[in-house]
């Protein structure tokens, strides 16, 4: 007898193996017309599968959570039919789900083009409407190498090849002509998929990610389970679009990127304005939280790479040189030397917490196709810190972080934050003596500061336990910035020790900690997360004055003074172009303030004020405004 639990708590009995279509079918006729897949012990199931041991189950339907991979992974499929369709010859490689959305890779000689997406995009609903059958079948490995060998696929019979000998070729077939190879699951048939998806854009790809194999074409697209949610994408993804950082720089004129400095920024006098007001706030907010800020060397030998473990794992992301016949890296990231630091002299149990800050200049190998504006780049700095504490000082360095992080995030304009606390993965170093008191110290601190958290099993480093940090924009996106790491790992194989209360050498815990990330990727998120309309302490130029006509220079000058003297950061615009001209201008460099100055606040010692995004015009008087600027324009304690 087989007993199947359903989410409600009722059991069910069969006394032969139910398939999950049936079981469905028999809990009620509409539930059968809505199902996508079977849930059979938190693995997810085509409906075809038969449960044939006591299991608990569950019919998931559009609505569930399980069900968003499930349609992305058959809509990679859809496209990829409708591809081979519309362009026979064409090969297909491999088309996993993503992040909202899909992709399919292919290889063709010719280019694809917007019309020929609106095309397959149109084929892929020709195919849904035909309601065509998926059916899993498994093949022997010889059968499947050969089939596709012949069909002329020559990297899917590489990937079947490929495949450990211990594992099915697991076959879909959709309707009677098309199959690809695929674990599963898959929907029973493509009329489940529905309409609610948009085929995006065409990028290059290689093959395996290798610059040494063929260049592919990989098709982007997205898929949701209703037209609303789509809709709501796709506006979403629009703003997103409006707002992107790399417009906002040029239009501000505060960096660019070019070919010759590929993933490094060229910061312009306002960018990099803006670059050290950000970091001067958070150097002043370090210092105020007990940290040393120290540098350490941009070129290190190989030796200390290899004694950390960087050189075996991320060789491939580092950026090598060679002098006096040694080969030398440019650091990826800074925690090696911040070590090195610390074990310059004898340190004490009393030295301990000691936090050790450094505005990092690191370099990592990005491939080429990866590189985003500021958001990913080859040359970056990190807000980086580490601290060295005692295990009993973990818990409240944790929580001393997380207000510090909270209060920065806060003065940025980000108060919505999501916690991911991820504990011990499958390949760790380290007792389960010592993860159990790292993941109870992060864990006690969380909930002593009533944080809410989500976990995140198995995703822990391979040396410990951490909390990642997610906040949200105005328009809704997340993005991971700040990161507290448990680290019994490097200062061991690095050789770090501290003379402890009984006069023994002992370990240090390493907490590897940031707050922004990169200052690079996190000027891009700010700049979209106020569509670059910056709030007034952090805009690299507060003010612009302007004048109506020469008449008014002199007294444009004399007030860009005081203002500057006063502290606040003054642009002036003296060229003999109509107001109206100015004023647009300025606006589109999202300049907070503008003070326009003709004759008539000249002889009044006043100014004339405009606020970005309001039409209407305000005067003061010359020292009333620097007054309030003074105050208006302070940075954050």
């Amino acid at each position: 007898m087989i007993e199947l639990t359903l989410p409600s708590g009722e059991r069910r009995q069969y006394k032969a193996p139910v398939s999950g279509a049936a079981l469905a079918r028999e809990i009620a006729p509409s539930l059968a017309k809505r199902a996508l897949a079977l849930m059979c012990d938190g693995e997810l199931k085509d409906l075809a599968h038969e449960v044939r041991a006591n299991a608990e189950v569950k019919i998931v339907t559009r609505e569930d959570e399980e069900a968003l991979p499930l349609l992305r992974h058959d809509a990679a499929h859809v496209m990829a039919q409708a591809v081979q369709e519309l362009f026979p010859g064409t090969q297909v490689t491999i088309g996993p789900v993503i992040e909202e959305g899909f992709y399919y890779d292919f290889a063709r000689a010719e280019p694809f083009s917007s019309e020929d997406l609106a095309a397959i995009e149109a084929r892929m609903r020709e195919i849904v409407a035909r309601d065509e059958p998926v059916r899993r079948e498994v093949w022997p490995r010889a059968k499947a190498v050969q089939h596709f060998r012949e069909l002329g696929e020559a990297y899917k019979s590489e990937l079947i090849a490929a495949i450990p000998e211990d594992e099915e070729i697991s076959i879909y077939r959709h309707g009677e002509t098309w199959m690809d190879l695929c674990r599963g699951p898959h929907l029973p048939s493509s009329g489940r998929l529905g309409t609610a998806f948009k085929l995006l854009r065409v990028a290059g790809a290689y093959w395996r990610g290798d610059s040494r194999n063929p260049m592919l074409q990989r098709i982007y697209g997205t898929c949701w389970a209703t037209e609303a949610q789509l809709k709501d994408w796709l506006e979403r993804r629009a703003e997103a679009e409006r707002r992107d950082h790399r417009r906002l720089g040029q239009e501000m004129d505060l960096f660019h990127l070019q070919e010759e400095a590929q993933g490094m920024v060229f910061w312009h006098a306002k960018g990099w304005t803006l670059y050290r007001v950000i970091e001067s706030y958070l150097r002043r907010r370090l210092a105020a939280a007990g940290y040393q800020e120290v540098r350490t060397p941009q070129l290190v030998a190989r030796a200390l790479w290899e004694r950390s473990g960087h050189w075996e794992k991320f060789r491939e992301h580092m950026f090598v040189s060679e002098a006096d016949e040694r080969l030398l890296a440019l650091k990826p990231m800074n925690c090696p030397c911040h070590i090195e630091i610390f074990k310059q002299g004898m340190k004490s149990y009393r030295d301990l917490p000691l936090r050790m800050a450094e505005f990092g200049s690191c370099h990592r190998y990005e491939p080429s196709g990866a590189l985003h504006g500021l958001m990913r780049v080859r040359n970056f700095v990190q807000d980086d810190a580490h601290i060295f504490c005692r295990p009993q000082q973990i818990a409240s360095e944790t929580e001393a972080f997380c207000r510090l992080l909270r209060s920065v995030y806060a003065d940025m304009g980000f108060e919505e934050l999501r916690l991911c606390f991820a504990d011990r993965p499958a390949e760790r170093i380290g007792s389960d003596a010592v993860w159990d008191e790292a993941e109870g110290a992060l864990t006690e601190a969380l909930k002593a500061m009533g944080e809410a958290y989500e976990l995140n099993q198995g995703d822990g480093a391979f040396y410990g336990p951490k909390i990642d940090f997610y906040l949200r924009d105005a328009i809704g996106r997340q993005w991971q910035c700040g990161t507290l790491q448990v680290d019994f790992n490097l200062p061991t194989r690095l050789g770090a020790t501290y003379i402890g209360e009984d006069s023994a050498r002992h370990v240090p815990i390493l907490l590897h900690r940031a707050i922004f990330g990169s200052l690079e990727r996190f000027i891009g998120i700010l700049l979209e997360h106020y569509d670059g309309k910056l709030p007034l302490w952090l805009a690299p130029q507060q003010v612009m004055i302007a004048t109506i006509s020469e008449k008014a220079d002199a007294y444009a000058h004399e007030a860009a003074a005081a203002l500057t003297k006063a502290g606040v950061r003054v642009g002036l615009d003296l060229r003999n172009e109509k107001i109206a001209y100015k004023v647009r201008e300025h606006a589109l460099a999202k300049i907070p303030l503008l003070a326009v100055v003709g004759e008539r606040e000249a002889k009044t010692q006043s100014l004339s004020w405009r606020r970005l995004g309001s039409p209407q015009q305000t005067t003061q008087s010359l020292d009333a405004s620097i007054k309030q600027l003074q105050t208006e324009a302070r940075p954050p304690a």
